[in-house]
């Protein structure tokens, strides 16, 4: 389950950065998580919850915001909404699709105490 090594590392990041900005505790934790990025949202709180007891974001809320996926079709030159990877245009039915958003994977927004 690669969710428990997303959380590890989320986990690490929000102490690193509570200690470089003087914080004791987190008391929550926004993390923007794309339509594309391949996690299993309800797995990753679940981890998250288990990777940070005992550390300075124990008992923080977890908030994740989900962007839609977008992509730009090279055939029409449309972007275009997309709900997977591969699939097609909705437009053209084309499969010449680059991904330019819904694929991100980041920590926004840590608050301290």
């Amino acid at each position: 389950m690669h969710e428990m090594s997303l959380a590890e590392s989320v986990v690490q990041i929000v102490e690193d950065t509570a200690r470089r900005n003087g914080g004791t505790r987190v008391s929550s934790v926004t993390l923007e998580i794309g339509a594309l990025a391949g996690v299993e949202i309800e797995a990753l709180r679940f981890c998250f919850d288990a990777a940070s007891r005992g550390t300075m974001a124990a008992g923080a809320m977890l908030m994740i915001d989900r962007p839609e996926g977008a992509a730009w079709c090279m055939p029409c030159g449309e972007t275009v909404r997309v709900t997977s990877l591969g699939e097609a245009c909705p437009r053209c039915g084309s499969y010449q699709l680059q991904v330019t958003g819904g694929d991100e994977l980041r920590v926004r927004e840590i608050e301290l105490h």
